[in-house]
């Protein structure tokens, strides 16, 4: 009989996660995502986002945003984030979150390998990210800079970093 630790049966469930993940899709944001995408950013709080920021996500999913993305297996949501037009050359990169359980599974990767793809078919230069202090670092793994930051930006303990990510 195989005998497995704890910490052992939890890399088993996250390579059974990772292959049941595989089939993974983009699409845009629909009406019927707002709660997944709620739960998401619940279950990415306070690690990754203030709590305050929570009524103004659910007020950008209210407006249904043409130019929001899901990522989902299927058919549960995995992440979403969108790209909106900054000015003719330029986009700024939106409220980007993954599902905690799928944090390393590259989903985050996906979706900004989806970015730079989308920007580049478009002769975009430049993508504006906001991010976190504690998101920031993801973001400079794709080559993003940081332009500023703002302590307690997005509320008490989540500074904010503004980066460039030139394409």
């Amino acid at each position: 009989m195989l005998e497995c630790t704890g910490q052992q049966m939890s890399q088993f469930g996250r390579i059974g996660a990772r292959n049941q993940m595989t089939n993974r899709t983009f699409r845009p944001y629909r009406a019927s995502d707002r709660q997944a995408c709620i739960d998401i950013f619940d279950a990415n709080c306070p690690q990754y986002f203030a709590p305050n920021e929570r009524q103004d996500y659910d007020d950008f999913l209210a407006k249904s945003p043409q130019e929001y993305e899901v990522c989902e297996s299927d058919g549960r949501v995995l992440g979403a984030f969108g790209l909106s037009a900054h000015n003719e050359k330029e986009e700024t990169l939106n409220w980007i979150l993954l599902d905690p359980e799928t944090q390393g599974m590259g989903v985050g990767s996906e979706i900004m390998h989806r970015v730079i793809h989308r920007c580049r078919s478009s002769e975009i230069t430049t993508v504006k990210i906001a991010a976190s202090h504690k998101s920031a670092p993801f973001f400079a793994h794709f080559g993003a800079a940081t332009i500023s930051t703002t302590k307690d930006g997005w509320g008490p303990g989540m500074g904010r970093v503004d980066m460039e990510l030139l394409i």
